[in-house]
C-alpha cells in the first residue's frame, strides 16, 4: 500500500513536469525563436523533474521536451527544422531517423544524464548550493552539445545548404552557437536550477519524510 502510494505520488509530480513543460512549449518562454534556431529554456524542468523525481522521469520528461520540439519545428518551421522534424525530412527516410534522434534521442539523454550525475554528486555528499548550479550546467550542455553535434554528424550539408555556406564552414557555425547561445543557456540554466530546486528540494525532502 505504501509502495502503490509513492508510485501513485511519482506519477503525479511527473505528469505535473509534463504540464509545466507543455505550457512552456506553447509560450515565447519556452522557445524564443531567433532567425536561425529557436533557443528554449525548457531544458530546465527536464533538469529539475530528473533531479526530483530520478533518471527514468528525466528520460521521460526530456522525451515531452522532444515532441514538443518536434510539433513546433512541424507547425512553424524555420531553416534548420528539417533537423528536428521528421515530416520536414529532404533526404527521405534517412533524414526522418535522423531528425527523431536529433529531437527525441537528445533531448531524452538530458534527463538521463542529470538524474545519474545528480545521483553521484548526492553519493558524494556534495552540498545541494553546489551540485544543483552543476547539474543545471550539465543538463543544459548536453543539450546544446549533443543536438548541435548531432547536426554536424547527420546534416552537415543540409545545414550548409541552408545558412548558405561552404561545407568547410559549418564547424565553424556549429561551434559559434554552442559558444554564442549553448553557454549562456547553460550558466542561466545553472542558475535557475539552483534557485528553483533548491526551493523543489525542500519542499520534496519534507512530502518524502511525512509519507
Amino acid at each position: 500500500m505504501v509502495q502503490q502510494k509513492k508510485d501513485t505520488r511519482w506519477m503525479v509530480q511527473l505528469a505535473l513536469m509534463a504540464a509545466i513543460i507543455v505550457v512552456l512549449a506553447n509560450t515565447p518562454l519556452g522557445m524564443i525563436q531567433l532567425p536561425i534556431i529557436k533557443a528554449t529554456t525548457i531544458h530546465i524542468p527536464v533538469i529539475l523533474g530528473a533531479i526530483l523525481l530520478g533518471p527514468m522521469a528525466g528520460a521521460i520528461l526530456g522525451g515531452v521536451f522532444g515532441i514538443c520540439s518536434m510539433v513546433s519545428n512541424t507547425v512553424a518551421p524555420v531553416i534548420t527544422s528539417f533537423a528536428f522534424s521528421p515530416f520536414l525530412s529532404t533526404t527521405g527516410l534517412s533524414g526522418a531517423v535522423k531528425a527523431i534522434w536529433v529531437c527525441l534521442g537528445c533531448r531524452i539523454l538530458i534527463g538521463v544524464v542529470s538524474g545519474w550525475l545528480w545521483i553521484a554528486l548526492q553519493k558524494a555528499h556534495v552540498p545541494d548550493l553546489a551540485a544543483l548550479p552543476v547539474v543545471g550546467f550539465v543538463g543544459s550542455m548536453v543539450n546544446t552539445v549533443c543536438v548541435m553535434g548531432s547536426i554536424y554528424i547527420l546534416f552537415a550539408q543540409q545545414y550548409a545548404q541552408a545558412r548558405d555556406v561552404a561545407m568547410t564552414a559549418v564547424f565553424g557555425l556549429i561551434l559559434s552557437t554552442v559558444v554564442a547561445s549553448g553557454i549562456p543557456e547553460a550558466i542561466a540554466a545553472a542558475i535557475l536550477v539552483a534557485v528553483i530546486g533548491k526551493a523543489l528540494c525542500a519542499v520534496f525532502r519534507r512530502v518524502v519524510a511525512q509519507a
